[in-house]
C-alpha cells in the first residue's frame, strides 16, 4: 500500500482547562487552604447573575470563556490565602494594575483584599484607612450580591481585551472611611449600583493570567451609591480646628487585620472562630433554574447558549490559531459544550521562600429590579439581614447622621479624629459581630462572594 493511502489518525482536539468552562471550576480543589477554613457561598450571587445578565454567551465561545477565567480568578484571589493554591494565574508573570498604576503582586492582593487593591484613595474610600475586614464589611453589608458579566472582547489570546459590567443593589447603608480618615455613612436609597469597566490582560499557554490592567471610574460607585455627595462637607470644615487637623498624633489609628493574618485564625483549630458556623447551616444553597442544581456548582458551560454555535461569535481570531492558548480557544469554539476538559494545577515553584506565602447575543431578562433578590427567588436571611435597621447592621455610633438627618441616596462624614469614627473602626476591623440567626458575621457575610 503506497504512503499516500496510509490515513493519519485525526489529532486530537486540546482540552479546554476546567476554569473556562466553568466560573465554579475552584469550589471544588482538593487539598487547598481557604481563608475561613472552608469553601465560600456564591450560589446566591450565581444565581442573580444567571437571570439579571444582559448578555447570553455561546458555549465554548471566547466571551464566556474569558468570563468563566475572571470569575474563578476572582474566587481564589478573594478566598484562598496561599498563592500555590491558585490555578488561574501563570505565578511568575502575574500582575494587576488599575488605571495605568503600578502593578500589584498577588501577595499585596492577598494582604490588602481585592476591595483595597483596586479603589483608588477619594472622598468617600480610601484603602489607606481600611483593612482587609473593614473594606469587606463597607461593601458586603450594602449589597447582598456584586454580579459580573462580561459585556464584549475585542481580543483573543495571547491578548485579551474586553468590557465588563459589575452589578448589585444596596439594600442597607454604606459606611467606609475616606482620604481624611474621616467616616462616611451614605444612607440607603434601594435602587442599583451598575458600573463597567475595560480590562487588558496576557495569558499563557493555558490561558492562566499574567498581566493584568483594569481601567474603571470608581467614583461612578460612589455616585451611585450617594448621588446627593455628602451633605454635611462645609458644615465639618468650618467645625475642624486648623491646629486639630495638623495634628496627626490625635489621628484616628487604622486597624490592621490583613487577609493573610484572618486566614491564619481561621485555620488554626485552637482559634475561637474554629467553631463558627459555616453558611450552609444559616443560608440555604441557590438553586439554579437552568441545572436544577446549587448555582454554584461546577455545571460546564451554566447559563451559556448550548446551542447557538460558538464560531458564529467573535474570537478574535482572523487566522488559522498557532499558539497552544490559540488552540484551546478554538477548540472550546469548535466543540462547544462537548470540549474535553482538563485540570491545570498551579504552576508556582514549591521553593522556600513561596510555600509560606500565605460578544454574545442579548439577553431576554428584563433589567435589574429594586428588589433583585425577590425577582431572582434569593431572597434570604442575607436580605432580611440587610433589609433590618441600619442600627443593627452597623452596629457602631451613629452620631453624625443622626445630626444631620441625610435623605436616600446622602451622604455624611464624621471627623476623622472623633470617637465615632474610632469606634466605627474598631467594630469593622474585629471578625465577629452582628449577623443572622446567631452566626458571627464573618461566616454569614464575610464567606460569601
Amino acid at each position: 500500500m503506497a504512503s499516500a493511502d496510509v490515513q493519519q489518525p485525526a489529532e486530537a482536539a486540546p482540552a479546554v482547562p476546567d476554569y473556562l468552562a466553568s466560573p465554579n471550576a475552584v469550589f471544588a480543589d482538593e487539598g487547598v487552604k481557604w481563608r475561613y477554613g472552608r469553601a465560600p457561598d456564591y450560589s446566591k450571587t450565581r444565581k442573580v447573575w444567571e437571570e439579571g445578565k444582559k448578555m447570553n454567551h455561546a458555549a465554548g465561545s471566547l466571551p464566556q470563556l474569558v468570563e468563566n477565567l475572571v470569575k474563578n480568578w476572582e474566587v481564589e484571589a478573594s478566598f484562598k490565602p496561599r498563592l500555590e493554591d491558585w490555578r488561574t494565574i501563570d505565578h511568575q508573570n502575574y500582575t494587576f494594575a488599575i488605571n495605568g498604576g503600578p502593578p500589584q503582586s498577588a501577595e499585596h492582593m492577598l494582604r490588602v483584599g481585592t476591595y483595597n487593591a483596586i479603589i483608588a484613595p477619594n472622598e468617600f474610600y480610601s484603602p489607606e484607612n481600611s483593612d482587609f475586614a473593614s473594606s469587606h464589611k463597607t461593601f458586603k453589608r450594602m449589597m447582598p450580591t456584586f454580579a459580573w458579566e462580561v459585556l464584549e472582547v475585542y481580543s483573543g489570546p495571547p491578548t485579551v481585551a474586553f468590557k465588563w459590567r459589575h452589578w448589585g443593589v444596596m439594600k442597607n447603608d454604606y459606611v467606609g472611611f475616606n482620604d481624611k480618615g474621616e467616616k462616611v455613612t451614605a444612607k440607603a436609597h434601594g435602587g442599583p449600583i451598575d458600573i463597567q469597566g475595560v480590562t487588558v490582560a496576557t495569558v499563557d499557554d493555558k490561558v492562566r493570567l499574567q498581566s493584568v490592567d483594569t481601567w474603571f471610574d470608581p467614583l461612578e460607585m460612589f455616585r451611585q451609591i450617594a448621588p446627593g455627595g455628602i451633605v454635611n462637607k462645609e458644615t465639618m470644615n468650618r467645625k475642624v480646628n486648623p491646629e486639630d487637623a495638623l495634628d496627626t498624633s490625635t489621628a484616628t489609628s487604622v486597624p490592621n487585620n490583613n487577609g493573610l493574618k484572618i486566614a491564619q485564625e481561621h485555620n488554626d483549630p485552637a482559634s475561637a472562630h474554629a467553631n463558627d458556623k459555616a453558611p450552609e447551616d444559616v443560608l440555604p444553597k441557590h438553586i439554579s433554574n437552568g441545572t436544577g442544581q446549587p448555582a454554584d456548582a461546577f455545571v460546564p458551560h451554566q447559563g451559556a447558549d448550548t446551542q447557538m454555535p460558538a464560531n458564529g461569535h467573535s474570537n478574535g481570531h482572523a487566522t488559522e490559531p498557532e499558539t497552544e492558548s490559540q488552540h484551546i480557544v478554538a477548540s472550546a469554539a469548535t466543540h462547544g459544550a462537548a470540549a474535553p476538559l482538563s485540570h491545570p494545577e498551579s504552576n508556582l515553584s514549591s521553593s522556600p521562600s513561596t510555600a509560606q506565602t500565605a460578544a454574545g447575543a442579548p439577553t431576554s431578562s428584563t433589567p435589574s429590579t429594586v428588589d433583585e433578590s425577590r425577582a431572582t427567588g434569593t431572597h434570604d436571611a442575607i436580605d432580611a439581614h440587610l433589609e433590618s435597621s441600619a442600627a443593627k447592621v452597623h452596629p457602631h455610633p451613629h452620631d453624625a447622621e443622626e445630626a444631620v438627618k441625610p435623605a436616600a441616596g446622602e451622604a455624611v462624614a464624621a471627623p476623622a479624629q472623633s470617637a465615632e469614627t474610632r469606634m466605627t473602626h474598631e467594630e469593622m476591623s474585629r471578625l465577629g459581630g452582628a449577623g443572622g440567626s446567631g452566626a458571627g458575621e464573618c461566616p454569614f457575610l464575610m464567606n460569601r462572594e
